[in-house]
């Protein structure tokens, strides 16, 4: 199915922008706390404005069309955002992986080298992400291109932080590099489960959308917007996390 190839195609081009962002640390680029902050707000902003205009907004009038009821809608619509949320939560405490500054997490954390923790962390941020483009391809071109779009624009600068992050806890720039371009290698994966889900079965596709929808404002709300706010620069990240809403809103309008 085309879908599935164009959902499969934007996960590899949002992998590959993530590797891109780190190109810059890989030359021996430094950056700033405050940098750093103010991007991964931007990549929050990306983030929320996706999940609502291209996700949960979409799924509830696909639902609606489906089932002929705002009610029923609404309902899928919430128990799909408190799946993935769900989903997202079970892996954190499940998986074994390292966070830069809040330390360890899940279960057996201690048998494993603290590269691969980071490596875990930095995965289970980056699927809900491929899901969400592979989902939104399912619900149509226009809609999985603006997501692709949003996403691939926040991977850069998201990319660039996670290589300069690992700098910075020891690794060399040739390590930092590999390790954050295989973080990005989920993403087709993601993209591929979502796309072929929701083209297999056309009524799972609300269920899709907010499903990602759900599992995007977890990773937003536990993983991103703290690590923002730890280091003192509140103002610039919110200032990133408004930009990068309203830059995605406007590509959803005007490509979705």
């Amino acid at each position: 199915m085309p879908e599935i190839w164009l959902g499969l195609m934007g996960g590899m081009v949002a992998a590959g922008a993530t590797a891109a962002g780190a190109i810059p640390a890989l030359l021996g680029r430094s950056m700033s706390q405050r940098t750093a902050d103010t991007m991964l707000g931007f990549a929050a902003g990306v983030m929320l404005s996706a999940s609502y205009f291209s996700l949960i907004l979409p799924g509830i009038d696909v639902a609606e069309t489906m089932f002929g009821s705002v009610w029923v809608a609404a309902a899928i619509a919430a128990i799909g955002i408190a799946l993935g949320a769900g989903f997202v939560a079970w892996l954190n405490g499940a998986l074994p992986h390292e966070h830069f500054t809040t330390g360890r997490e899940g279960a057996d954390a201690a048998q494993l080298a603290r590269i691969w923790l980071f490596v875990i962390a930095i995965t289970i941020h980056n699927f809900p992400e491929g899901l969400s483009i592979g989902v939104a391809f399912g619900a149509g071109t226009d809609n999985g291109f603006s997501v692709m779009t949003g996403i691939s624009l926040q991977d850069i600068p998201e990319g660039l932080a996670v290589a300069v992050a690992l700098i910075g806890q020891g690794y060399t720039r040739r390590k930092a590099f590999f390790v954050t371009a295989m973080t990005g290698a989920v993403e087709p994966l993601g993209a591929l489960i979502g796309a072929t889900a929701v083209s297999v079965s056309g009524a799972l596709l609300p269920w899709g959308l907010t499903f990602a929808a759900g599992a995007m404002l977890y990773i937003i709300s536990h993983e991103i917007l703290p690590e923002t706010h730890r280091n003192g620069h509140q103002n610039r990240a919110t200032a990133g996390l408004l930009f990068g809403l309203i830059l995605m809103m406007f590509l959803d309008v005007t490509l979705g």
